[in-house]
């Protein structure tokens, strides 16, 4: 017997509304899609459903490889979430004939270029999102990995602040000619710094898989100290960073990311519990200032 990977009837509407209701920016067609994927995967996978968990171990598997390149994962990896956003917008525009784009056979070939690079764009970056979550929510029940507000540099400074010892494995080496253990603040300066450096390599990334294996390395000591990452908002950051025109924006977004979390409290026990399952849990407005990144 196969097991459906759809939520609950009485949970669907409120899967499907979550992103407009949790996230504090507007969400474009590729994080609108991640959040749909994401956040009906996660509530199955903590509810240790089967089918759920052999999805995000397939998802794992292909994390860091190309969009078209992992046919083991075509239909589970957010794609047809997007398909159904991008049907959305279509029924829309056709609903309102001023906002209404011309069909692909009338457009330019020029125009038709550009459409097709924006659609890859789309899909690389639900891709990615996607299955860097499903590595990050690997084995973890208790919590969710995608939360909304959990941007970028508000989670790369929660982790240097003390997220537990995934950010110790990355500074293993003693110092030379020192025997003992170093001071409690010596070793949180110089984690802090280790991270600090590990993200300005992701700012500095010139190529997108190089930006995603990046990423990847983070996220791994994201999932070992258990801190979130609001992966809606990611992926339409990754979206505009594949555009030239826009990655800078994209980059000094990050940069301002974390800053804007200095002075910021950790997450507290019990803050954010759960991915939305009730009212109480709505984060309307995250104070993370305004928008940087999108």
């Amino acid at each position: 017997m196969t097991t459906s990977l759809q939520p609950p009837a009485d949970r669907r509407t409120e899967t499907s509304e979550r992103p407009d209701r949790r996230s504090a920016y507007p969400l474009r067609a590729s994080g609108k899609a991640t959040a749909q994927c994401i956040g009906r995967l996660q509530h199955l996978y903590r509810q240790d459903v089967p089918a759920a968990v052999a999805t995000l171990a397939r998802l794992r598997r292909a994390a860091g490889r190309t969009v078209h390149d992992t046919p083991d994962i075509w239909g589970i990896d957010g794609l047809e979430d997007l398909a159904q956003v991008w049907e959305v917008q279509r029924q829309s525009h056709e609903a309102d004939p001023s906002g209404s784009e011309a069909p692909p056979e009338l457009l330019s070939p020029h125009a038709r270029h550009q459409r097709e690079v924006s659609t890859r764009a789309e899909e690389e970056a639900v891709h990615v999102a996607v299955t860097l979550w499903a590595l990050h929510q690997q084995s973890v029940r208790d919590a969710a990995m995608h939360e909304f507000g959990w941007n970028l540099g508000r989670a790369v400074r929660a982790l240097a602040r003390g997220g537990s010892g995934s950010a110790a494995s990355a500074d293993p080496a003693p110092e030379p000619g020192r025997t003992g253990p170093r001071s409690g603040s010596r070793l949180d300066d110089e984690l802090s710094e280790t991270l600090r450096k590990r993200f300005v390599r992701i700012g500095t990334s010139t190529s997108f898989d190089m930006l995603v294996v990046r990423l990847r390395e983070v996220v791994l000591l994201l999932r070992t100290a258990r801190i979130p990452l609001d992966y809606a908002r990611l992926a339409d950051q990754l979206c505009r960073w594949q555009n030239e025109d826009s990655r800078a924006d994209v980059r000094r977004g990050w940069g301002r990311e974390l800053h804007l979390s200095y002075g910021r409290q950790d997450r507290t026990e019990g803050d954010g519990e759960g991915e939305g399952e009730g009212e109480d849990n709505v984060e309307d407005t995250p104070s993370d200032g305004p928008d940087p990144g999108l």
